[in-house]
């Protein structure tokens, strides 16, 4: 408790640390400013049924932040860039140029393959805008349009999503954290209050041994989760003598913190992304009055409806991207040739191609490891779903990955800046 004082004392008497903080808040600030006001010409009577009817809508209000709940002009949020993010990180596995941009050029590569990923999100958020419209005008949710007044919403749901962009690389750089997922982590915390109401004005006393065991599940998931987060596998690495201006320096002993799930909650957004790609792209196609878009739609929707399915691919999903993202992230030849050159090496083992294929060995290992355990906690909200028939808790269970994740991620990250200001 004493060490959690001290470090609240530095957090605010330290100037650069308290700015970051401030910045963080007042950028949240501006955020759910945006995301309370609405475009024009919305039917809010229309926009809660059909919001409550569907899952898919559900599911993507958390990549806005809570701003889709009611059509803000921020409604996209932050799912153009992700998106976009997606499809670079999936590039990097087709193209060696990209990634080698991506993990061997240094910050100025990764600034170079931001760049990109920025640029690729104008056209996805103008195809996402012009999509989520369309769909929405012919549900009646928006009504008494002309066509400049729509042309007028796209433009304003575009650039509400690009600010939100911005806002969230600013976060990045001028605050603490990941900006994006911070975003995230604030629409879905903003929307606790409204669900805990909802809960005590529909709450039956013969369903309170229910309510209980989901509040058990819900701390049993939360300490996993913030467990299997903070794991990791120390991997010794000793450091041979060197000699450096005359001077002979002993050998030393170090680790490399290998952790037992290092993508983080990325391959929960990925997952999430990519289930809602299709109805994204028939939302699109819908505007074409195409006669296979709405039997294609009726398909995907019933898919959606599908615990089994639903969660199977989920499941799916997460379990590969989370490989699939430790590999994009960490690449053990690069950190054997760090070693090498550093003069350190494993115990044990041989420096160069042996100590390449031993990290290989040992992070493959930890990521099965994690992989299934992220896969099975993003799922498990749909099991108890199957199992109870209570609606909304898949969505629920996603937004617990993605908030505790956050917070830990926020935690550590402000635990090294107080730590760098007193060394």
């Amino acid at each position: 408790m004493q060490t959690f004082l001290h470090k609240l004392k530095v957090i605010f008497t330290e100037p650069a640390i308290r700015n970051r903080v401030l910045f963080v808040l007042g950028a949240l600030v501006i955020f759910r400013a945006l995301a309370s006001i609405p475009i024009p010409g919305v039917d809010q009577v229309v926009l809660e049924q059909f919001f409550s009817n569907n899952q898919f809508l559900g599911l993507l209000n958390i990549f806005s932040g809570g701003g889709l709940a009611n059509l803000s002009i921020v409604m996209l949020g932050v799912g153009p860039f992700i998106t976009a993010s997606i499809i670079m990180q999936l590039l990097t596995v087709m193209t060696p140029k990209l990634k080698s941009l991506y993990t061997e050029e240094g910050e100025a590569g990764r600034a170079k393959f931001t760049q990109y990923s920025r640029m690729l999100t104008l056209p996805l958020a103008i195809l996402q805008g012009f999509g989520f419209l369309t769909l929405l005008q012919s549900q009646g949710v928006i009504s008494g349009l002309t066509t400049f007044d729509f042309v007028v919403n796209v433009i304003l749901v575009v650039a509400g999503s690009v600010l939100l962009m911005w806002i969230g690389e600013l976060v990045t750089e001028y605050g603490i954290g990941n900006g994006v997922s911070i975003l995230i982590f604030a629409g879905i915390v903003a929307g606790l209050p409204a669900t805990a109401s909802q809960l005590l004005l529909n709450y039956d006393p013969s369903q309170l041994p229910l309510y209980v065991g989901f509040a058990i599940v819900a701390i049993g998931i939360i300490y996993a989760v913030v467990v299997m987060t903070e794991a990791e596998r120390p991997v010794p690495i000793t450091y041979a003598k060197q000699s450096r201006g005359g001077s002979t320096y002993g050998s030393s002993q170090s680790y490399l913190p290998m952790r037992l799930n290092q993508a983080g909650v990325i391959p929960i957004i990925f997952a999430l992304s990519i289930i809602l790609f299709p109805q994204m792209v028939l939302n699109i196609l819908s505007a074409f009055d195409l006669p296979w878009v709405a039997q294609a739609n009726e398909v995907v929707t019933g898919f959606l409806n599908n615990q089994w399915a639903y969660g199977g691919t989920y499941f799916t999903l997460v379990f590969l991207f989370t490989f699939f993202y430790t590999a994009v992230t960490f690449d053990p030849d690069a950190v054997s040739k760090n070693l090498q050159r550093s003069g350190g090496f494993i115990p044990g083992i041989r420096p160069g191609g042996h100590t390449s294929e031993y990290l290989g060995n040992l992070v493959t290992r930890l990521t099965l490891v994690g992989a299934l355990f992220l896969g099975v906690v993003a799922v498990l909200p749909v099991g108890m779903q199957i199992a109870t028939g209570v609606t909304a808790l898949a969505i629920g269970g996603t937004a617990v990955l993605i908030v505790v994740s956050v917070v830990l991620d926020l935690i550590r990250r402000l635990d090294a800046q107080v730590s760098m200001r007193e060394y």
